[in-house]
């Protein structure tokens, strides 16, 4: 049977990044798909099955407390018991993380720690005492993150000598702790057992816990105040911003290289990672509430900003990367085998964006020497759309994997199905996208005025840049059909517009790359029935050949995507379809306890009465969760208060 990647729409899970425990809606915890319990990259355990006199307890709730905690209320049927259910049982798990210090005189580093712990918590109505006997069964793993997204139930074998154990030659560690619970270990198999009394009104605790260390791990635990939530008098957004920001603070994450810079990890389970492009967007729509995150995603990118040309790693001078792994990551992708090594650039969005959430971060308030020390990485960033970004030298950024092993697509579509002409066929590469030349126009104006404010030299060179572009897009990028002209996708090898209609066009709104007739004609597209769903817009036409509601780049809804296309609306004065968006959005995340997907289905509301989950769906993700900023702004009336709310393109305007 061919490996599949696990779903995880049905999973609970609890986050304290680079920990994670996944367990099914009931809280428990089955050798099945993703569920389990992570350090970093690896599931240590892949079982934590609870049972209450050899039966599994009556599930019947499970409520999120916040990203890091979550209680799963079940009922335990005893002998006695009548039509009421008298014997409650609570189990609490929660997730934490840290950072490994060799001593408490240094901040040198040595990797990451973390702690994965349950709290159960029997309670009794029943006339006379409950003996019962509480048991824990757990299964050690040694499974790595790339196995298990390919759908490999098992990967190394681990057979604990006692409570604790290690692998990785003794870099991650595992230290089983249960509170006056009898463990016992047979293979890879481990089981804690209470034998206990409840009496009437009486609660009992019981409690166990891993704590994990990783010796080696690239990611750290993110140090410093977490991100703190934007009020609302709207209580529907209230409730998204406060669970948005309780998921963005359980992704705050640091590499060991820059461990006092924060970024936001992509999303869970499968992108505990440094991500350019969804790292740098997410910190981006964050910046009316908080700089902090802007600064050290600005600063853990630059110092790993590319000095050299590897078609391997796909980096070139001044390009900023795509992603950070711990090994080389093998998968396959599309019918492709795809092998990425551990710091990856094929990105062609990511050094552009850069350059604009700088600018961005600068106008939001970041002080000035912050600022100034990242100006050399500005001028390499820039150089990279001139000298590098543009392979055949036609004034556009284009993208095409030179070693046979990358993404075939590399901007934020990058499965390979993703660009497409309108009868649904697959346009060949090199790829110039829409969006990537929208992203290299404004990151040359805003880059202008840096250089400008700051007295650097240069400017004029980046101002005539943009304005070549402008011209060389209006002339190039556009296509007709039944309903009028409209941005193109892409151009293709041979330089043709490729005319599928997707959601890419709305990210030119809001960048200044088109002019007002432009913009209207850009709106009115993506908010036909074609393309905006009622509940987002989706990332394909409906009448494009290739379009399938739950086709990840062609036809589903992204979070992000619409949310960025509110931005733009707003930057660009259509207040009013970028209210009827977020109002789209805000129904999704109310139908999802308040946590915005990743990705969704492309079904519309018409036809369903709440949106179709993509099941493979990372949640929390940064960018998903980031939008709920982006929405406020588009559903909170004007006045006063509007300047805390976020604004698009720098338009945050406290300089």
């Amino acid at each position: 049977m061919a490996s599949e990647q696990p779903y995880l729409h049905n999973l609970s899970g609890v986050f304290s990044a680079p920990i994670q425990a996944w367990s099914d809606a009931h809280g428990q915890i089955r050798h099945n798909g993703a569920q389990g319990i992570y350090c970093g990259d690896d599931r240590v355990l892949n079982t934590a099955v609870l049972t209450v006199d050899g039966r599994e307890p009556e599930w019947v709730s499970t409520q999120l407390r916040s990203s890091k905690e979550t209680d799963y209320i079940y009922f335990v049927r005893a002998e006695a018991e009548v039509a009421d259910p008298l014997l409650s049982l609570v189990r609490t798990r929660t997730a934490d993380s840290g950072r490994i210090r060799p001593g408490e005189d240094t901040e040198s580093l040595t990797g990451c720690s973390g702690r994965v712990a349950e709290t159960l918590r029997l309670e009794s109505a029943m006339r006379e005492p409950v003996a019962l006997t509480v048991r824990l069964s757990l299964g050690a793993d040694n499974t790595t993150m790339e196995d298990i997204k390919q759908g490999f139930r098992d990967g190394g074998s681990v057979e604990p000598a006692g409570t604790t154990w290690s692998w990785r030659d003794m870099d991650t560690t595992l230290a089983l702790t249960a509170s006056k619970g009898a463990v016992s270990i047979h293979g890879s198999k481990v089981t804690i057992e209470w034998s206990v009394e409840v009496l009437p009104g009486v609660p009992v605790e019981l409690a166990w816990a891993v704590d994990l260390t990783d010796a080696d791990s690239p990611m750290l635990a993110a140090d410093g105040e977490p991100i703190a939530a934007p009020a609302s008098d709207d209580p529907r957004l209230h409730r998204l911003l406060e669970r948005s920001v309780s998921d963005l603070n359980s992704l705050r994450l640091a590499h060991y290289s820059h461990p006092n810079d924060t970024f936001l990890a992509a999303g869970a389970p499968w992108f505990f990672t440094m991500f350019g492009r969804d790292s740098i967007i997410a910190a981006r729509m964050l910046l009316p509430v908080n700089t902090a995150i802007a600064g050290g995603t600005l600063r853990a990118l630059a110092g790993r900003q590319g000095t050299e040309t590897d078609h391997t790693t796909a980096v070139q001078p001044g390009k900023i990367l795509h992603e950070v792994r711990r090994t080389v990551l093998t998968m396959a992708e599309s019918g492709q085998a795809l092998r990425l090594p551990p710091v990856y650039y094929g990105t062609i969005d990511a050094t552009p964006l850069w350059i604009c959430l700088l600018h961005d971060a600068w106008k939001a308030g970041m002080p000035d020497a912050e600022v100034e020390e990242l100006l050399p990485n500005l001028q390499d960033a820039l150089e990279w759309l001139r000298d590098h970004g543009d392979l055949d030298g036609d004034g556009f950024l284009e993208y095409l994997d030179a070693s046979g092993q990358g993404l075939v697509n590399q901007g934020w579509k990058d499965s390979g199905d993703a660009i497409r002409w309108h009868d649904g066929s697959l346009a060949k590469g090199p790829i110039a996208l829409a969006e990537v030349q929208a992203y290299a126009y404004e990151a040359a104006v805003v880059g202008a005025k840096l250089l400008d404010t700051f007295g650097r030299p240069g400017a004029a060179e980046w101002r005539n840049y943009a304005a070549g572009m402008a011209e060389r897009f209006r002339a190039q990028f556009w296509c007709e059909d039944d309903l009028g002209p409209y941005p193109a996708l892409a151009l293709d090898a041979e330089k043709k517009p490729v005319d599928g209609v997707t959601s890419n066009m709305g990210h030119l709104l809001g960048t200044g790359i088109l002019n007002e007739e432009e913009q209207q004609i850009v709106v009115r597209r993506v908010m036909d029935p074609t393309m905006f769903s009622g509940y987002g817009v989706r990332t394909l036409s409906t009448t494009n050949g290739g379009y399938w509601p739950t086709r990840y780049h062609a036809g589903a809804v992204w979070s992000h995507d619409t949310a960025l296309i509110i931005s733009g609306m707003l930057a660009d004065g259509f207040p009013g379809e970028a209210a009827q968006l977020a109002a789209g959005l805000l129904n999704v995340a109310e139908a999802n306890d308040w946590r915005l997907p990743e990705l969704f289905g492309g079904h519309g509301s018409d036809t369903m009465r709440t949106p179709v989950p993509f099941p493979a769906s990372c949640r929390p993700q940064a960018w998903a969760s980031a939008s709920s900023v982006v929405i406020a702004a588009a559903l909170t009336p004007a006045g006063p208060e509007q300047e805390k709310l976020p604004q698009p393109s720098g338009a945050v305007a406290t300089r």
